[in-house]
Formats: C-alpha cells, structure tokens, sequence
C-alpha cells in the first residue's frame, strides 16, 4: 500500500504542475500531460504489472461497450453543459478555459496524444492500479469511492470548479464500469473515444 500512496503524491505534484495557476504558465500543457501520463503508467506497470496483465484483455464485447458508453458519457456531459451555464454565471468562462488548452494545438496531434496515450494510461493507472489495488483491501464500493475521491482531488489545484466536476462524474463514470466490467480493454476504450470526441470531433461548448 505504501507504493501506491507514494504514486498518489506523484500524481498530486504531476496534475499541480499542470494546473496550478503558479505553475501552469511554465509548462506546455500537453507535453506535460503526455510526460505525467507516461510517468504514471509506468508506476503502475513497475508497482502493480503482474495484475495489469491480468486485468486487460481482447472482447469485441468491451470493445463495443467502450464506444457506447463513451457516446452516453458525451450526451452527460452535453447535459451537463446545458444546465451548468444555466444555474452558474461562472460556467461558461471556466469551460472555456478547459478548451482553451488546445488552442494553437495541432488538433490531430492532441487527437493522437488523447487516443494513444492520455486516455489509456489514465485508466490504467486510475482503475487499473488505484482502485483495483484499494480492492483488495477495501469493499468494491469503498475502492471505488475512494479512487473517485482522489482522481477527483488532484483536479482541485486547477481552481477551476467545472473541471473538478468533470472530474469526479467520469471518475464515478469509468469506477463503476469497473465495478461490472474488470476488463480494462472497456474503460480504455470508453475513456479515449470519450476524449478524442469532447476535445477534437464534437466539442461541447
């Protein structure tokens, strides 16, 4: 357990880096993102490989319950958008801000960065460490409360209240997925499409 706290403070500093608005401005976000993901993945191969190998593997079946829950996670948060800038006049500027992170971006680079690399690795080190790891010394539902709160938390730095809330419904999304479906290959799928299509192909706001 103590590795897996320790990858938990790694995170913490990683996402504060990021989004801090004392850091923010001195890196560029996507190389970044890229370089904590790939940080993160590898903790979770190095600390936790031998159940990854075990917790991945192919179905035409997750497959296909990644795109479509990746489509319904889209229409949450078009939803979502809908009824936040309704009910909070602060919404749609800090939206904005989160798709102001692409600007001046090649789209099919950051398209390519979220498919290949963000996304799964996120899920691999999310669900398929975090939380798979607290169950086995947790319930299901503790774990994946839990998991939730900290992807959640790391967020908080930002200082950006929408993109906390973001945060905490795909982490509840994808850990309850993983409560019903223990193969990664779904949430992987679910959390790349999920990406590639909010960012790049059918952006929200």
């Amino acid at each position: 357990m103590k590795k897996l706290v320790v990858s938990i403070i790694v995170a913490f500093v990683l996402w504060f880096v990021m989004f801090s608005p004392w850091t923010k401005d001195y890196v560029p976000f996507w190389t970044a993102m890229s370089v904590s993901a790939a940080i993160l993945t590898t903790l979770a191969i190095v600390f936790y490989g031998h159940r990854l190998k075990q917790s991945i593997w192919w179905s035409w079946t997750d497959v296909g319950i990644g795109l479509l829950s990746a489509a319904l996670l889209w229409g949450v948060f078009w939803l979502g958008n809908y009824f936040s800038t309704m009910l909070f006049p602060f919404a749609e500027a800090q939206i904005g801000g989160i798709y102001g992170m692409k600007s001046g971006q090649n789209p099919m680079v950051v398209g390519l960065l979220l498919l290949l690399l963000i996304g799964p690795a996120e899920e691999v080190f999310w669900r398929g460490y975090v939380q798979q790891r607290l169950g086995e010394k947790y319930s299901v539902v503790i774990s994946m409360v839990v998991a939730t709160a900290v992807y959640t938390l790391v967020h908080v730095s930002s200082f950006n209240f929408m993109l906390t809330m973001a945060a905490m419904v795909c982490g509840a999304f994808w850990g309850l997925m993983y409560c019903y479906r223990k193969n990664l290959l779904a949430l992987i799928v679910s959390h790349a499409v999920w990406d590639v299509s909010v960012f790049i192909l059918f952006p929200i706001s």
